[in-house]
């Protein structure tokens, strides 16, 4: 069963109702409240790692364990990072934290902790990894999403993520024209939107937008194979 918890940002005020859904899987899940933190990139001063500890330390959760994947990890570290009871993948550089989760072979654990019913979180670039490609970072780094297609993720989420749709006007031009491209959907949030997926139902947080086929979607247009589509 999935337990995925995606934000485009954690700075939002309006995330508090997503942060109040991750207490209750948490407390349904394991009744734990420790979560493991994967860098998406080098972070000497742990500046990002401090500022979530900060966060999830409002709701009584335990953000203790730093992984980097950029250093070698002992037995002992790769089996705390799974025995938490969430792992949070950090925003960042989407490319960069893909290669490397890849050339740490830490790719296949992740997506085998989450299809286990362990749960996932992810904030900006770690939420576009729960996709099945990272295309839809293309226009972050001055691509086309149509030209990182090939970018294999996690494949977890039945969907594309898009975060930060609001900072920038051409970010919905771009979108929709790789729906155009792209079977499946798109999901694009604002800072104050975010999903969260629970086995087959993909909880709806805020005003994000669905996109596939060049346009704009409702909910009850969008074909999620087996998942179900509801308004938290």
């Amino acid at each position: 069963m999935l337990n995925l918890v995606l934000y485009s940002d954690q700075i939002h005020p309006d995330c508090a109702a997503i942060d109040r859904r991750l207490v209750e899987l948490l407390k349904a899940h394991s009744a734990g409240n420790r979560i493991a933190y994967v860098a998406s990139g080098p972070e000497p001063d742990r500046s990002f790692f401090l500022a979530a500890r900060s966060y999830y330390g409002r709701y009584g959760l335990d953000l203790s364990l730093f992984f980097d994947l950029d250093e070698p990890q002992s037995g002992e570290a790769t089996t705390a990072l799974f025995a938490s009871d969430a792992i949070h993948l950090s925003g960042g550089h989407t490319g960069g934290f893909l290669e490397r989760l890849k050339r740490s072979g830490m790719l296949a654990p992740l997506r085998g902790f989450a299809r286990s019913g362990g749960v996932l979180i992810g904030v900006s670039a770690g939420a576009i990894l729960m996709g099945p490609t990272i295309a839809t970072d293309g226009p972050f780094v001055g691509k086309r999403p149509e030209d990182v297609m090939d970018a294999d993720a996690l494949a977890l989420a039945p969907f594309e993520f898009f975060p930060h749709l609001g900072d920038d006007d051409t970010y919905l031009p771009a979108l929709l024209r790789y729906s155009m491209s792209t079977s499946r959907p798109i999901l694009a949030c604002n800072d104050s939107d975010g999903v969260v997926v629970t086995g087959s139902r993909v909880e709806c947080f805020g005003e994000p937008l669905w996109i596939s086929g060049g346009a704009v979607r409702t909910p009850d247009d969008i074909n999620l194979d087996g998942f179900s589509i509801a308004k938290a």
